[in-house]
């Protein structure tokens, strides 16, 4: 398969284009500011249609991930950008395959769990979860993403697209050893003896390892009765106070400091970021990827935590 990925060059890019290239496929990504890797990487500007757009012909795929990261204040001109990055590269990406004479079959865009409402009565599927943005007691902030979240999905649904399939990809935490990702910030946390409980504990945590998370885009690859919203993640969700213990445990460090709302939020306004990723319950399940069949290597995170564990310490040090 030929295989393009705008907004590749990120972690999550990275780790898909590695396993791509490995198993023999043609991979493209696409970037603002091409980087050297063992696949080609083409320079793109998602707000000008240009050569680019020739690697959309005959595609088999396309797995769009571009948008500015998240890991920021929500400022005014930092909330514009991160609208503005993932409207403007759907777009983009919809009108480069509507140019095509042979278009990509399947449109994989990136999405996120994050859509879904903060609870902890009950999980959230695909059919009966909850969409957030009108929770009681909850940070503006986390609104603000709830709507990037909707504009995002909203401008793929607008997007014609005949003959190309489409499916929104809502992820949640991507866990994988690479550095600079989510499982890496987790686990120096843990290291330096400070990943204990965040907040009060109760908020859900919303994981799929990454060898899962591969084996899904796969998956939805091959199966082509299936489009619009798909979560990804893994079938358990558990609680920050028991997610944290089993990291600890897997990295073998007994213990972990705490850390109150107020301690995360000032650690954030340090740290130039937001509380959201943390304080935020995103009990999320993969129902549309359960009721097909798909079986998890990792459903449960303990198990996933040490082999993360074991995987990040084989890896060289920085």
């Amino acid at each position: 398969m030929k295989i393009v990925i705008p907004g590749g060059t990120g972690q999550v890019g990275r780790v898909l284009a590695r396993v791509f290239q490995r198993d023999g496929h043609e991979v493209v990504t696409l970037a603002r500011t091409p980087v050297a890797s063992p696949w080609r990487v083409i320079q793109w500007d998602p707000e000008v249609l240009g050569d680019w757009t020739r690697e959309f012909e005959g595609a088999d795929v396309v797995i769009n991930l571009a948008g500015r990261s998240v890991n920021c204040r929500y400022t005014k001109s930092n909330r514009e950008e991160i609208l503005r990055s993932r409207v403007t590269s759907v777009k983009a990406v919809g009108r480069a395959i509507a140019a095509t004479t042979r278009p990509p079959s399947l449109w994989l865009q990136a999405s996120t769990a994050t859509l879904y409402a903060h609870r902890f009565d009950a999980p959230n599927d695909e059919r009966s979860g909850w969409i957030g943005g009108t929770e009681r007691d909850v940070p503006e902030t986390w609104r603000f993403s709830i709507d990037v979240a909707k504009a995002w999905e909203r401008a793929v649904d607008e997007v014609s697209t005949a003959g190309t399939r489409k499916i929104k990809l809502r992820s949640a935490m991507i866990m994988s050893p690479d550095h600079d990702g989510i499982f890496d910030t987790l686990l120096t946390l843990v290291r330096r003896g400070l990943g204990g409980t965040s907040g009060d504990g109760r908020q859900y945590v919303s994981w799929i390892h990454e060898i899962d998370f591969i084996r899904a885009i796969y998956w939805l690859i091959e199966h082509a009765d299936v489009d619009g919203a798909v979560n990804l993640a893994s079938p358990n969700p558990i609680p920050n106070k028991e997610f944290m213990s089993a990291l600890r445990q897997a990295w073998g460090t007994p213990i972990g400091l705490p850390a109150t709302k107020w301690m995360l939020e000032l650690g954030a306004l340090i740290l130039a970021s937001e509380t959201e990723l943390i304080l935020k319950s995103r009990r999320v399940v993969p129902g549309r990827l359960l009721e097909g069949g798909f079986a998890f290597e990792f459903p449960e995170w303990r198990a996933a935590a040490r082999d993360l564990c074991g995987r990040s310490r084989a890896l060289p040090t920085r």
